[in-house]
């Protein structure tokens, strides 16, 4: 017959409680999150498309939405999201490629997405400003 005291006494399986966090292991996280918010992002868009379908008096309240300072705030972390998204996906690429593999470029390239990204965001947001 199986003991059921065997179940209690293995050892348990290690957790981020466990793990010491490194910059690949939290670009890996993040990368996971994005992706996430990305599709939350998705939903804001389709809301925005509709309202412009729906005629003038539903797309100026999406505006107004998107306008204010939480929508802006909220559209900002969208834009960052899938800019660190797709500049994850590259690094992941590369190592797809069979390059990258070596510690010291691992993390230069984790370090790179995340200045990258919000660089990135921000020149976007900068564009977008001067452009509106």
């Amino acid at each position: 017959m199986a003991n059921a005291d065997l179940k209690a006494n293995r050892p348990l399986s290690p957790h981020l409680q466990i793990y010491k966090p490194i910059v690949t292991m939290v670009m890996s996280i993040l990368h996971r999150i994005t992706g996430a918010a990305l599709y939350f992002g998705t939903i804001l868009m389709a809301f925005w498309l509709v309202s412009a379908a729906a005629g003038p008096d539903s797309y100026q309240f999406a505006m107004d939405v998107f306008g204010s300072f939480l929508g802006r705030l909220i559209l900002f972390g969208f834009t960052w999201a899938l800019v660190h998204h797709m500049i994850g996906g590259l690094r992941h690429f590369i190592w797809d490629m069979g390059h990258g593999f070596d510690l010291p470029t691992a993390n230069w390239m984790a370090r790179a997405t995340i200045v990258g990204s919000v660089s990135l965001t921000v020149i976007l947001w900068i564009i977008g400003y001067i452009v509106a």
